[in-house]
């Protein structure tokens, strides 16, 4: 019945106040949402609610404004679109790099844990011999000689297994030198 009686008035209201004819039928249907939220709070007894629905309008086209306001400050504030890279080489290249850290894991599991252990803190953590002895409670001499006994397996092991994951040899039948030329032509035998 309150719609029936000033929904007309209400939504011109919030045309004159936003000059949108769509957004004026958003604040009118977000003034009678609010009036009926608030239904305890009007005093009916006094005469028309009219003005208490327009002043609901008020209220929802500030805060129409204001959400736009902070909107439009939001999308200033985002960098600009631009296209996308091409994300295919670096796919392509984190796919390499697992096959190589697979095969570099296989490597390192064949040497034994002391040995890891010494290798994990002398050369990636970057600590030098005494401080590594101290980390693993085992003398200097221990460490040091830990250390190059790892690094000639490894060595060993990578030359055997690393090689031919790192760099496919060239087949017999493969031409090597110039590239341009892959495959032998086809020859017809007689």
């Amino acid at each position: 019945m309150l719609f029936r009686e000033h929904g007309r008035a209400v939504y011109n209201h919030c045309f004159r106040l936003t000059g949108d004819w769509a957004g004026a039928e958003d604040c009118t249907s977000l003034v009678f949402l609010e009036a009926w939220r608030l239904r305890n709070k009007a005093e009916p007894d006094g005469g028309s609610l009219l003005p208490w629905l327009l002043g609901i309008g008020n209220y929802v086209v500030r805060r129409r404004w204001r959400v736009a306001r902070r909107h439009q400050v939001l999308m200033e504030r985002m960098p600009a679109a631009g296209l996308l890279e091409d994300f295919a080489d670096e796919v392509v290249g984190r796919l390499e790099d697992q096959e190589r850290i697979a095969a570099v894991r296989q490597v390192l599991d064949r040497l034994s844990r002391s040995d890891r252990e010494v290798l994990a803190l002398c050369v990636w953590a970057g600590l030098d011999y005494a401080a590594a002895a101290e980390a693993l409670g085992i003398p200097v001499g221990t460490v040091r000689s830990r250390l190059s006994r790892a690094r000639r397996r490894l060595d060993k092991l990578a030359q055997k297994n690393l090689g031919r994951c790192m760099e496919p040899s060239a087949a017999a039948w493969q031409p090597t030198g110039d590239r341009t030329d892959a495959v032998r032509p086809y020859e017809r035998k007689a």
